[in-house]
């Protein structure tokens, strides 16, 4: 432990859990001496490529109960801790520090300036100001207990003791950190990516990358809970939020399958295919001379629609008077619950989230502590927390980092 009487802290990560636990820390006490210890070459990399560079900050859902509900894994824990930091404390946060945050029509929130270097910025002058030492480059090799402390080592060969330690490093994926955690105790809970688009090679979809349909409903057969919401079709096959939000929910039973797994889509959201036949059915009695290229019933690209009843075997100049049974029924099938076959999956590398981590058992939210090893405290990724997309990863970074801040000096 340190000799002197000036409480030294170190957080390792300087990423957005550990820049808002040092800048909490710091500034509820100025007399403290604040660390952020970061592995690699820059700060806040994660922040900076966040919602294609404009930084998805967090999510316009102020209730904690409803707000907890966003995440996968960490649900139960977060509630508590969402009812001491949540939304509306990190939008009063930023704004504070001359940062305003805009809600877009889905709740996302972004600064007004749309860009990643206005929060980067924010962070940076905030950690100055509050006399917080910035290293990077200084990978934390070894954690031991010493005395009331930690004794910690770094990559080139430098030592530190302090009082207090956060570890914020973000995903433990390939982390040597993994087996220094453990050696105090830990448990890590299994890593699996999550967050991740699908790979789909398939005629109904070929050549029609950058449409999007904005209320599909998308399962993982045999009887995953259904997403609902934007569907994008890509090159490699489908993304979008809901896609995003079932590999989320799926991360670890889908990587049990080897991302090779089969995927139902309802193109017109929640329309069941009985309500979908009475549609079609009101098409030919009021509209019966009108070719069905030309009667769309939803809310669906026309490139999309033209191409399913392509599928569906119907001619272009088939008019919805002259439309057989069989068709109609294969037509209802692929709107409802087109099947398609997933064969892999692509994420985005710079914005990779994880499920998995150290278990929260081992926590107490209420501080952020461990509850294996006083004063050591955890925040962000690192953690067996992760939230669908839409600014919730971020909330759950900034309200774990508050918390392990204030706990720190206390």
């Amino acid at each position: 432990m340190p000799s002197d009487s000036v409480k030294k802290i170190a957080v390792i990560g300087g990423g957005a859990a550990g820049f808002f636990a040092a800048i909490t820390a710091a500034e509820s006490d100025p007399e403290a001496e604040v660390t952020v210890y970061e592995k690699g070459n820059a700060f806040l990399t994660k922040v900076k490529v966040s919602g294609g560079g404009r930084c998805n900050v967090t999510h316009s859902c102020f209730d904690p109960t409803e707000l907890a509900k966003r995440y996968p894994r960490g649900s139960r824990e977060l509630r508590g801790a969402f009812h001491r930091w949540q939304p509306q404390n990190t939008i009063a946060w930023f704004a504070e520090r001359g940062v305003t945050l805009k809600t877009e029509p889905d709740g996302r929130m972004f600064p007004d300036t749309d860009s990643s270097q206005t929060i980067i910025d924010c962070f940076m002058k905030a950690a100055r100001d509050a006399g917080i030492t910035l290293r990077k480059g200084m990978p934390l090799k070894t954690i031991a207990v010493s005395g009331n402390g930690f004794h910690l080592t770094f990559g080139d060969g430098s030592e530190a003791a302090v009082d207090k330690l956060c570890i914020a490093s973000g995903s433990l994926k390939a982390s040597p950190l993994t087996s220094a955690i453990e050696n105090l105790g830990h448990s890590i809970e299994p890593l699996a990516p999550s967050l991740f688009s699908f790979n789909v090679t398939d005629p109904r979809t070929e050549g029609l990358a950058g449409l999007s349909v904005q209320s599909a409903t998308v399962r993982a057969l045999p009887k995953s809970p259904p997403q609902t919401g934007p569907v994008l079709i890509t090159h490699r096959g489908f993304s979008g939020p809901a896609i995003l939000r079932l590999s989320a929910w799926e991360a670890r039973t889908l990587q049990a399958q080897d991302y090779r797994f089969e995927i139902s889509i309802n193109w017109l959201g929640n329309s069941r295919p009985e309500q979908l036949r009475s549609t079609l059915a009101s098409l030919r009695a009021d509209s019966g001379k009108a070719l069905i290229k030309n009667r769309i019933p939803g809310d669906i690209p026309r490139r999309l629609w033209e191409r399913l009843t392509e599928i569906s075997g119907i001619s272009p100049e088939t008019q919805w008077s002259q439309l057989p049974k069989e068709k109609e029924n294969t037509l209802i099938r692929e709107l409802t619950e087109g099947r398609f076959e997933v064969q892999g999956k692509t994420t985005n590398k710079e914005e990779f989230v994880t499920c998995g981590g150290v278990r929260l058992k081992e926590i107490d939210f209420r501080s952020m502590e461990s509850r294996l090893v006083p004063g050591l405290h955890f925040a962000g990724e690192c953690l067996d927390i992760d939230g669908i997309t839409g600014g919730f990863n971020f909330q759950a970074a900034w309200t774990g980092g508050h918390i392990a801040g204030l706990a720190m000096i206390t």
